[in-house]
């Protein structure tokens, strides 16, 4: 019988398997959120301004770019992806995350990186 089973049985074997499915899926995204919480203490050893793009200075266009950046054992930042704010800025951003250098570490990681454009007024 297996543990599918066993919970749709009523009585005190079905709610013992039903905790058990249950804290084996807590146990599972427990386990998948460790390397996002790894990867969050990984310093940055050098970056590079982004260049606010002309067309959004002269459309007063300001803001976050939240990105995600996988990093290699190295700290050499691979790829990187846009996750949300202004896609103008995103593109300039994604331009600079490109060149940034991060601390090594034992294996790759992904990063979460959160770039601000203001105008300064």
């Amino acid at each position: 019988m297996n543990c599918f089973q066993l919970m749709s049985r009523s009585g005190k074997s079905g709610r013992s398997a039903r905790k058990l499915v249950q804290a084996g899926a807590f146990a599972l995204m427990f386990a998948l959120s460790l390397p996002a919480m790894a990867g969050e203490a990984r310093q940055v050893k050098s970056r590079m301004s982004p260049v606010y793009p002309e067309i959004a200075k002269r459309m007063r266009v300001s803001g976050t770019v939240k990105l995600e950046a996988a990093v290699d054992a190295q700290g050499k930042v691979t790829d990187v992806k846009e996750v949300s704010g202004n896609h103008t800025l995103a593109v300039a951003a994604k331009e600079a995350l490109l060149h940034w250098k991060f601390a090594p570490a034992d294996a790759g990681t992904n990063e979460t990186v959160e770039i601000n454009f203001d105008l300064g007024n």
